[in-house]
């Protein structure tokens, strides 16, 4: 009776861990299947830079976000939007605060010691923006004794503070778009530097009393930066998701929403 009341309490006891084994695994499976699916990244965008990244109505969009938001649906991921000025959007991803960044990056040899860049999404290039009524500049020739409104940490300031000494202006260096427009529509710097992109939507849509002149300066093309060697996965993820939409037409409509040619 006793041999047969011990039996019955290890039966018992096997049954217990074979269960809670059961339910962990299946916790464990279903841990991992939903964190896979529902993976959150925190992307670096610039919203002071239409028509890539714009705030209207209260909401995030332009070419960037809708491109983004694309690829996060068909590679199933969820993305949360960090804004933030561009000169800091590098150094957030260093710091570990964002995982990814889209705001119009021109793919250049420096970055790439810091960050890894998806394939090219978009053909840039910088160009000369001066006042409507200004004559007198056309090219990099005509700014000897003039100053140069460029945006910290953009391509365009690296071209002019490169060059600066070679064509002899003066770099003036601001935070934002809006910012640097204002400051050569009133008078205040003689040209600025710009994507081609940009300033032809902002002269556009904004009625700006500025103009491009001359040809384009760079032939810039835009990535989708992660964190250098600390994110093959996710990146992989984005260029299968850039092909996708390229290759379902996606990409031309995203971008026909924003720019006519």
């Amino acid at each position: 009776m006793k041999k047969f009341s011990l039996f019955l309490i290890l039966l018992s006891f096997m049954l217990v861990l074979a269960a809670c084994g059961s339910n962990d695994s299946a916790d464990d499976t279903s841990g991992s299947g939903g964190e896979s699916e529902n993976k959150t990244y925190k992307v670096g965008i610039d919203t002071t830079y239409p028509p890539f990244e714009f705030e209207e109505g209260g909401e995030y969009t332009g070419i960037d976000i809708d491109i983004i938001n694309a690829i996060a649906e068909s590679q199933g991921f969820e993305i949360e939007f960090n804004p933030m000025d561009f000169s800091g959007i590098i150094p957030a991803l260093q710091a570990g605060q964002l995982d990814v960044a889209i705001a119009g990056m021109s793919i250049t040899d420096d970055r790439k010691k810091v960050v890894d860049f998806s394939d090219p999404y978009f053909d840039a290039g910088l160009s000369l923006v001066v006042a409507k009524d200004n004559t007198d500049i056309t090219s990099l020739e005509d700014l000897n004794g003039k100053t140069v409104a460029v945006k910290s940490g953009t391509t365009g300031s690296k071209f002019a503070m490169d060059n600066e000494s070679k064509y002899g202006y003066t770099v003036a260096q601001f935070e934002d778009s809006p910012s640097m427009f204002q400051e050569v529509s009133n008078g205040n710097a003689d040209v600025l530097l710009e994507d081609y992109p940009v300033i032809a939507y902002a002269i556009a849509q904004s009625g700006l009393e500025l103009k491009t002149v001359g040809d384009r300066l760079t032939g810039d093309q835009y990535g989708i930066a992660v964190l250098k060697g600390e994110n093959a996965d996710l990146l992989e993820k984005i260029n299968t998701g850039l092909k996708e939409l390229r290759d379902s037409g996606e990409y031309d409509e995203i971008l026909n929403k924003y720019i006519s040619e």
